[in-house]
């Protein structure tokens, strides 16, 4: 490690007050995407992460129009031409939080407690973002800047699948080439249990509707001989998984690659227990395809999730009704190999196969993103690996994710380059859910962390 990279821990962390007081400016805004109520908050938070950006040292600084919400991008190429260029990618967005949801505190006024910082976005994705921002700053002022170029590319529509982010990247390759892209937007099992990313599972998005009479029904009068939209639309839900739990879908899973015994083994270092699953969850019992384990589960297999229902009557008090319609969200999520609009075919033949002749059923795409792997053996990977052990003070495991980053597939395929996904949160960090929180220590080991990775890239033969 140089002395540079020494001396930017060191500012790190004696400014770790002045970070943490920044952060909270940015966790203030209330820049929900999917909420056209907020659009200005949205565009508000990229005009604050421009201006802060061009405050840091940051060149070309632009908040760049999309057909939604806005791309902020900055750069510095002061390493120069013969080092290697880093795009560094975020998301400011957040989806809806509320008081009334059950938070302690208002999702938007952050406040520390205990270590952690809670607010709607601490670490999905302004906190990690913002560790970035922070290793960017401490290499600017102490020495000659970052060992490297960096570029920043940070969208706001992340939470809504990023529709308009692939278009963004279509039009501007040259002025998002380099190297290799660092994401930060996932998470660790525990603070000494660090990993990497190395895939993400993709997604497949529809809305079934089903129809039955014109209108609702007085269930007295029309009962027993028309049928019932909920009821179809119930049994034709308990027909997509199989009785051992795996999904009764017609070609789901041919194109799933089945998993080596390296790979089970490199995912079986991050193993969750039958305890740890009902402790983080608060289910009665696990649930899933015996053949496989809960880690493998929820990262290495797809799915097919309710994440909806609506039908009928739900206010206070009975309303005895047929209603007219009735309908459900369905996520499947992806893994490498499944191409997600084959995916939607498949689901919408086998719907509209299984439907009762005595209800009308359509099924509607509403986003898809692609599944992405990442080979954990490339050099840009290791040097992850380096820069947690020197950084984080641990030696981190390659694992499978969960979840979605729509765009880190096209990040590969577009700009041909590797995506490190360097995560520094926690999987019980309660992302996406109430009182969501990140540790302080975590930020500040992920700011060292981040400065020492680009140190190693610095090295790297290009």
């Amino acid at each position: 490690m140089t002395d540079s990279t020494a001396a930017a821990r060191r500012y790190s962390r004696d400014h770790a007050q002045r970070f943490q007081d920044e952060l909270f400016e940015l966790l203030r805004f209330p820049s929900l995407s999917a909420d056209p109520a907020h659009a200005d908050d949205v565009r508000r938070t990229a005009e604050w992460l421009a201006e802060h950006l061009r405050e840091l040292g940051a060149q070309n600084v632009a908040v760049m129009p999309t057909a939604g919400h806005p791309v902020v991008y900055g750069e510095w190429l002061g390493a120069g031409p013969d080092k290697p260029t880093v795009l560094v990618y975020g998301h400011y967005d957040v989806v809806p939080a509320a008081i009334e949801d059950g938070w302690d505190t208002p999702p938007f006024d952050p406040v520390v407690l205990d270590g952690r910082i809670y607010a709607r976005g601490a670490t999905d994705d302004k906190g990690q973002l913002f560790i970035h921002l922070k290793a960017f700053e401490s290499c600017l002022q102490t020495g000659d800047g970052p060992p490297v170029n960096v570029k920043f590319l940070l969208e706001g529509e992340e939470e809504v699948s990023s529709p308009n982010l692939r278009p963004f990247i279509e039009v501007n390759p040259d002025l998002l080439a380099a190297d290799v892209c660092i994401i930060s937007d996932s998470s660790m099992p525990t603070i000494d249990r660090p990993a990497i990313l190395q895939s993400l599972r993709g997604m497949t998005y529809v809305e079934v509707t089903v129809e039955g009479p014109h209108d609702d029904l007085h269930s007295g009068f029309y009962g027993g001989a028309v049928d019932n939209p909920a009821l179809a639309l119930v049994n034709i839900l308990s027909k997509l998984h199989n009785p051992d739990h795996s999904i009764a879908v017609p070609g789901f899973y041919d194109d799933v690659a089945k998993l080596t015994d390296t790979e089970r083994a490199e995912i079986a270092k991050t193993a969750m227990s039958a305890e740890e699953l009902l402790a983080a969850t608060g289910t009665p019992a696990p649930w899933g395809e015996a053949a496989y384990t809960i880690r493998e589960r929820v990262s290495a297999r797809p799915t097919l999730e309710i994440n909806g229902l609506l039908s009928g009557w739900t206010g206070p008090g009975p309303k005895t009704i047929i209603p007219a319609r009735a309908m459900a969200k369905l996520s499947s999520r992806l893994v490498a190999n499944q191409d997600p609009h084959k995916i939607y075919e498949l689901l919408k033949e086998y719907i509209e196969s299984i439907a009762p002749p005595t209800v009308r059923v359509s099924v509607n795409l509403l986003t898809t993103g692609e599944p992405a792997l990442i080979d954990f053996t490339i050099p840009e990977m290791q040097a992850a690996v380096r820069a947690y052990e020197k950084g984080w003070g641990a030696t981190p495991t390659f694992t499978r994710g969960g979840g979605s980053i729509p765009i880190v597939a096209d990040i590969v395929s577009l700009l041909n380059m590797p995506v490190v996904m360097m995560g520094y949160g926690l999987d019980t960090d309660g992302l996406h859910g109430t009182n969501e929180h990140f540790s302080i220590e975590m930020f500040q080991r992920g700011i060292e962390t981040a400065i020492v990775y680009l140190d190693e890239l610095a090295h790297l033969e290009r």
